[in-house]
């Protein structure tokens, strides 16, 4: 198995595109990037740990390839947004592909490249793409958040603007 660690704003939102998918064997969220050990929700929510909500996600390459994850993460964000995203703003919300190995940052470095000529958004794109730091695992209520709390997940989804702005730009 391999791993693959996305930010895409809300880890809520991140994981149900990735998880049903033969290859894919675990996705977790968690927390990314930042300078303290082991943060909690609240700490990164804060906005000075310097975390990145995460996804992080265990797939088998022969099954499901890296450079395929990578169109999903894309057409799952609004990657010329510095920001946040959607209605998350701040630095714990901004998009960022931590990359695992050296063929991984080439593939997420060639996929920015292609994305930015294909003329699909006006302006530039600003995801960050960042080597794999620590990766801490979320508080388990957060694991598989969509499943759990379906009304909830819904409700947020729908209010933030992500799948209107999904729908505008990749439908």
């Amino acid at each position: 198995m391999k791993k693959a660690t996305f930010a895409g704003g809300c880890f809520w939102c991140m994981v149900k595109p990735f998880v049903e998918w033969d290859g894919i064997n675990k996705v977790t969220s968690g927390y990314m990037g930042g300078h303290i050990e082991n943060p909690t929700y609240e700490d990164v929510k804060r906005g000075d740990s310097g975390h990145a909500e995460v996804v992080q996600i265990e797939f088998e390459p022969t099954i499901f390839s890296y450079e395929r994850l990578l169109e999903i993460y894309w057409m799952q964000i609004d990657p010329t947004d510095a920001g946040g995203q959607f209605h998350d703003r701040g630095e714990s919300y901004k998009t960022v592909i931590f990359t695992h190995s050296n063929q991984q940052h080439e593939a997420a470095h060639k996929s920015k490249q292609q994305l930015a000529d294909s003329g699909r958004f006006k302006k530039p794109i600003v995801t960050e793409i960042q080597e794999a730091a620590t990766f801490w695992p979320a508080e388990d209520y957060h694991q598989d958040y969509y499943k759990k709390e379906q009304a909830h997940y819904k409700e947020d989804r729908e209010k933030s603007g992500r799948d209107s702005f999904i729908d505008t730009h990749w439908k």
